[in-house]
């Protein structure tokens, strides 16, 4: 039987990428007319309370394709803020993040959704099955695998890679979870799926490729310390 076209948007947290994020738009827009039908679609760009000019940039190409770019604008950063307020403002079936980079190929994205069509309350990319193929430099193989490991001795889960920055989740789930999430910035990804595991939402991870991008601006030991206190207050959460 013929499932009903599904309302998806695909939400992209930004903060200072004026310089990419046109280009980045126009790639994703090209890419989910030709692949997701017959799907209607919507991208969100969230900007983080950024200071140079990606809101405007964003609020050029909202006027310019207005039936598929939208634009929300927060005056704090943080992608867990800016995805509870995307994701929490929309009507959509299906929501979904990618980071503004593309880090993760596109190719992956239509699975992505299907598998909440198919039931599952959570789908999200992993850098860590066997099949991902993976381009990125040792130091951040290593800690991110450090990461990963980290999660399964304290939390037990199965989740192979908490942090890969393309996930989809029904609305539903969203409703129901998100309202719970207390970090707001990186460990928003970790919380959210240690939540819904804990709840018995059904996730599924599927393999991707993925690429480190030169220009990334993470703060990774700032980053570190905050998923460390993430996971001990996680870990006597019921």
């Amino acid at each position: 039987m013929q499932l009903a076209p599904r309302r998806v948007d695909l939400v992209i947290p930004v903060y200072n990428e004026a310089h990419i994020l046109e280009q980045s738009i126009t790639t994703v827009r090209s890419f989910l007319t030709e692949r997701l039908k017959p799907h209607r679609w919507r991208i969100v760009v969230a900007d983080n309370a950024s200071i140079d000019d990606t809101y405007q940039v964003a609020h050029r190409l909202a006027a310019e394709y207005p039936d598929e770019v939208d634009v929300v604008h927060l005056d704090l950063k943080g992608r867990g803020r800016a995805l509870k307020t995307a994701w929490l403002g929309s009507d959509a079936d299906i929501l979904t993040y990618m980071d503004v980079d593309l880090s993760t190929d596109l190719e992956a994205y239509p699975e992505l959704v299907q598998h909440i069509i198919n039931g599952y309350d959570i789908s999200i990319g992993s850098r860590l099955l066997p099949a991902s193929r993976t381009n990125r430099s040792a130091k951040r193989e290593i800690i991110s695998r450090c990461y990963n490991l980290l999660i399964k001795l304290t939390h037990f889960t199965r989740i192979s890679d908490a942090q890969c920055g393309f996930k989809a989740i029904s609305r539903e789930a969203a409703q129901a979870l998100v309202p719970l999430i207390e970090n707001n910035e990186w460990f928003f990804d970790t919380e959210l799926l240690l939540l819904a595991e804990k709840r018995g939402y059904k996730i599924r991870e599927i393999p991707v490729r993925w690429r480190e991008d030169p220009d990334s601006r993470v703060n990774v030991t700032k980053t570190a310390i905050e998923d460390i206190r993430g996971l001990l207050r996680m870990r006597f959460r019921p």
